[in-house]
């Protein structure tokens, strides 16, 4: 957009950018290249702020190269480049931006980096369908799960699922299915309903403890003391997807061996099973094939695993291991992780943060990437809400969980200490804000006042299931704080929506009738003063003294 004249006052960088939607707003400060030489944001270095009504963005460019050193909008841009510039914003600039104008609301909504903030903190969504018409755009996939994650902090209600008549030694939440699939030393597996809390099967006795469980969509697998895998596959048009109490030989399940130890973690990814046991050793399983593909070996017992993208990370003795699961070469260690034995193990979905429980009731963040040095590696974050071992950890951003011998479950939120990082060839998306490993953070809440020894723990779905020695299941339900924040929001936004009609109605107010409202405002004065001045001399005499 061109500009009748070169000699344009240049407005001073300290004020805020107007913006057509919300006017009373301040939504961003700019600064100008030729006054700041320092390193800046990409939209820093780009935009100069506009007087009201120059220019539908907001926004121009301080870019002398054109015919005259004419300014033109930021919106005149190529298409390509303002998605590049848009790319190098994390999720809360960018909402900033889509805040400026009508146009780059559209730019920045329709904004692909929507998809990437959502997989790189919760994965793909399950039953997404790209060919359903009223399907939510990205930016609204990740608004509501932000939405979601606030949950945890508000009221909740418990539900104790009774059932097992020994100690509950493993929990697993299938989200997808709303069903909660636990073990313990009663030697079956529970299958539960997530929303009413209800048995809805019980296995056959696998005769030993059942000290790990996983499932997805299509498989089931649980193991314990006597080193096998026991696996159901679903079954297709089961209400409840897995028959488990069908007998040990149907056709819908199977066993694998190869342990020569009790198996204690889990885990399943699309095309794998991984198990880690106190034979010391983690074996990755083919799950078409139903065959061991590798066994990567340790020095010590396995307590936990944790598979991400190319890599698992498991804990054996003090130290915590990453392998490359391709070649099965050791990519990274971390030694003396904690003082004692590390129990439990969590990571996000982008691999690069890795959180590690141990004996000494400490829960530890680190910052793990492709090329670290091991002699580097030091604790990004510690926590230490516990003052028994923590057995069990489970992650889900922003959320750690943790359950520990002493009866209680931390709720840590690591989102207050993070920073987003620009994509670089690295997978590390992120950074701590402070570096400082020696400082103990505080947990955001801690829920206690149960039996001691709590063994497993897993988040989801505005809940945290957990078990223990007790021998019951216990559900934190947050939903019922889900619906109270969303009505707190719609009155909020009432709120808002009445005020800004207000305003608006106010300064078209004021600018029909500006040079009205102060011809009557000076009218009125004048009219006063007289009036004072009448009844002043009307105190005097003819000689103009004051009457006694």
């Amino acid at each position: 957009m061109a500009f009748a004249s070169p000699e344009i006052e240049r407005p001073s960088p300290e004020k805020f950018v107007d913006s057509p939607l919300d006017e009373d707003i301040p939504l961003t400060r700019v600064k100008s290249q030729e006054r700041f030489s320092g390193k800046s944001s990409p939209l820093e270095s780009a935009c100069v702020p506009l007087k009201r009504g120059d220019s539908k963005s907001g926004t121009i460019i301080a870019d002398g190269s054109g015919s005259g050193g004419k300014l033109r909008s930021f919106t005149d841009l190529p298409t390509n480049l303002v998605y590049e510039i848009l790319q190098r914003l994390d999720a809360k600039e960018l909402g900033v931006v889509s805040c400026v104008s009508t146009l780059l609301n559209s730019l920045a909504s329709d904004h692909h980096g929507w998809k990437d903030f959502y997989c790189e903190r919760w994965g793909v969504p399950f039953g997404l369908n790209a060919q359903s018409s009223n399907q939510k755009s990205w930016k609204e996939l990740f608004v509501d799960r932000e939405f979601r994650s606030k949950s945890f902090m508000g009221r909740f209600c418990i539900d104790v699922l009774h059932g097992h008549t020994e100690a509950v030694r493993c929990v697993f939440l299938l989200q997808t299915a709303k069903l909660i699939f636990t073990g313990g030393y009663d030697t079956a597996v529970h299958m539960w309903d997530m929303e009413e809390g209800l048995s809805i099967g019980v296995s056959r006795s696998l005769g030993c403890t059942i000290r790990a469980i996983t499932a997805d969509s299509e498989l089931l697998v649980a193991a314990g003391t006597d080193a096998f895998l026991q696996c159901w596959r679903a079954i297709e048009g089961h209400p409840h997807l897995f028959d488990i109490a069908a007998s040990l030989n149907h056709n819908s399940n199977f066993r694998l061996w190869g342990h020569e130890g009790p198996v204690t973690c889990l885990v399943l990814d699309s095309t794998r099973i991984y198990s880690g046991s106190w034979d010391t050793s983690v074996r990755i399983w083919d799950r078409a094939h139903l065959k061991c593909l590798r066994t990567l070996r340790h020095g010590d017992w396995v307590w936990s695993i944790a598979p991400r993208g190319g890599t698992v990370a498991s804990t054996s003795g003090r130290d915590v291991y990453v392998w490359d699961t391709d070649n099965g070469y050791l990519t990274t260690i971390i030694h003396n992780a904690h003082v004692g034995n590390v129990y439990a193990l969590a990571r996000n979905h982008s691999g690069d943060l890795l959180f590690t429980g141990g004996e000494d009731g400490a829960i530890r963040m680190y910052m793990v990437c492709d090329h670290c040095d091991d002699d580097d590696i030091k604790p990004a974050a510690t926590w230490i809400p516990h003052t028994g071992s923590v057995h069990s950890l489970s992650f889900e951003f922003p959320w750690v969980v943790s359950s520990s011998s002493d009866g209680r479950i931390a709720l840590i939120d690591v989102q207050k200490l993070l920073k987003w990082r620009q994509p670089c060839s690295s997978r590390q998306r992120y950074k701590v804000k402070h570096s400082a490993p020696e400082a103990v953070e505080p947990p955001q809440r801690m829920l206690h006042g149960f039996g001691c020894n709590l063994f497993s723990v897993a988040i989801g779905s505005d809940r945290i299931i957990c078990g223990g020695e007790e021998g019951v299941v216990r559900i934190w339900n947050f939903s019922q704080a889900l619906e109270i924040a969303k009505k707190v929001e719609a009155l909020r936004s009432i709120r808002l929506e009445n005020r800004m009609r207000r305003r608006k109605a106010q300064t078209e107010m004021s600018g029909n009738g500006a040079r009205a409202d102060q011809c009557s405002v000076s009218a009125k004065k004048n009219q006063l003063n007289a009036e004072r001045i009448g009844v002043w001399h009307s105190k005097r005499g003819l000689t103009g003294k004051l009457k006694p």
